[in-house]
């Protein structure tokens, strides 16, 4: 069964001795008629158990909810506040670091979550280790690792990239129609004032036509192995 939430115990995460905790921050929001509305959760999740099998690190249950504002025209979106995405992640920081943790990792799969960046400078600079994965960076070298054949920029929101990474995941999830469902809008400047019902109807900004079962999974490969750095980074800063 494909689990959303982590099903081990006490006991068997105690065995495993980790010191290091990510946290996968979704979102619940449209996705055009192809994509449920936990995509992003979805994604995040899904990154995350990638990295458990890789590493050494204990994943928390998602946070399903987050800041998707710019889709609040369509009335099945529901959004948090920055403040309280803000305060939930830190109130997370402080459980487990208090529980023995070292670090928190953030893996945002909803690029909509802006505050999340503006939190982990804010943890860093206090002293706290947090870091938020994957980077921008980190998605365009996964990009180009699977031959995605649109840029981060075209492929705005349930397009290639999102829709490869289910078929992959969870193709169960994905419904018919994601083959003819491309819609570009390269020109978005004003998406925070208007949100993005402006730029598509069917809420969809990328090319969905292109996703492969095969490019999800050389996704999450390269995002893996990207993650390497970042623990690197954790254990040396706690010598």
């Amino acid at each position: 069964m494909n689990h959303l939430l982590p099903t081990g115990t006490a006991a068997e995460t105690d065995a495993r001795h980790l010191v290091h905790a990510v946290l996968p921050v979704g979102s619940f929001e449209q996705h055009g008629r192809h994509l449920p509305l936990i995509t992003d959760t979805v994604i995040a999740e899904t990154v995350a158990r990638e990295l458990e099998v890789a590493y050494p690190v204990f994943t928390l249950p998602p946070v399903t909810i987050s800041c998707s504002h710019e889709h609040r025209a369509w009335r099945s979106t529901v959004s948090l506040s920055a403040r309280t995405l803000a305060s939930i992640v830190g109130d997370v920081y402080d459980s487990v670091t208090a529980s023995g943790f070292c670090s928190l990792t953030v893996v945002s799969g909803h690029g909509g979550n802006y505050i999340l960046s503006n939190v982990v400078q804010e943890a860093s600079a206090a002293g706290r280790a947090m870091a938020l994965f994957p980077a921008k960076e980190d998605w365009k070298d996964a990009r180009r690792a699977a031959g995605l054949a649109t840029s981060d920029h075209e492929d705005m929101h349930a397009g290639e990239l999102e829709t490869s990474i289910l078929l992959y995941a969870s193709p169960e999830l994905v419904r018919d129609g994601w083959q003819h469902a491309d819609w570009l809008a390269d020109d978005r400047r004003d998406l925070l004032t208007t949100g993005i019902r402006a730029y598509t109807e069917s809420g969809v900004i990328g090319k969905p036509s292109e996703a492969s079962p095969e490019k999800g999974k050389a996704l999450l490969d390269s995002l893996t192995g990207n993650f390497a750095r970042l623990l690197a980074l954790f254990d040396r800063h706690s010598i």
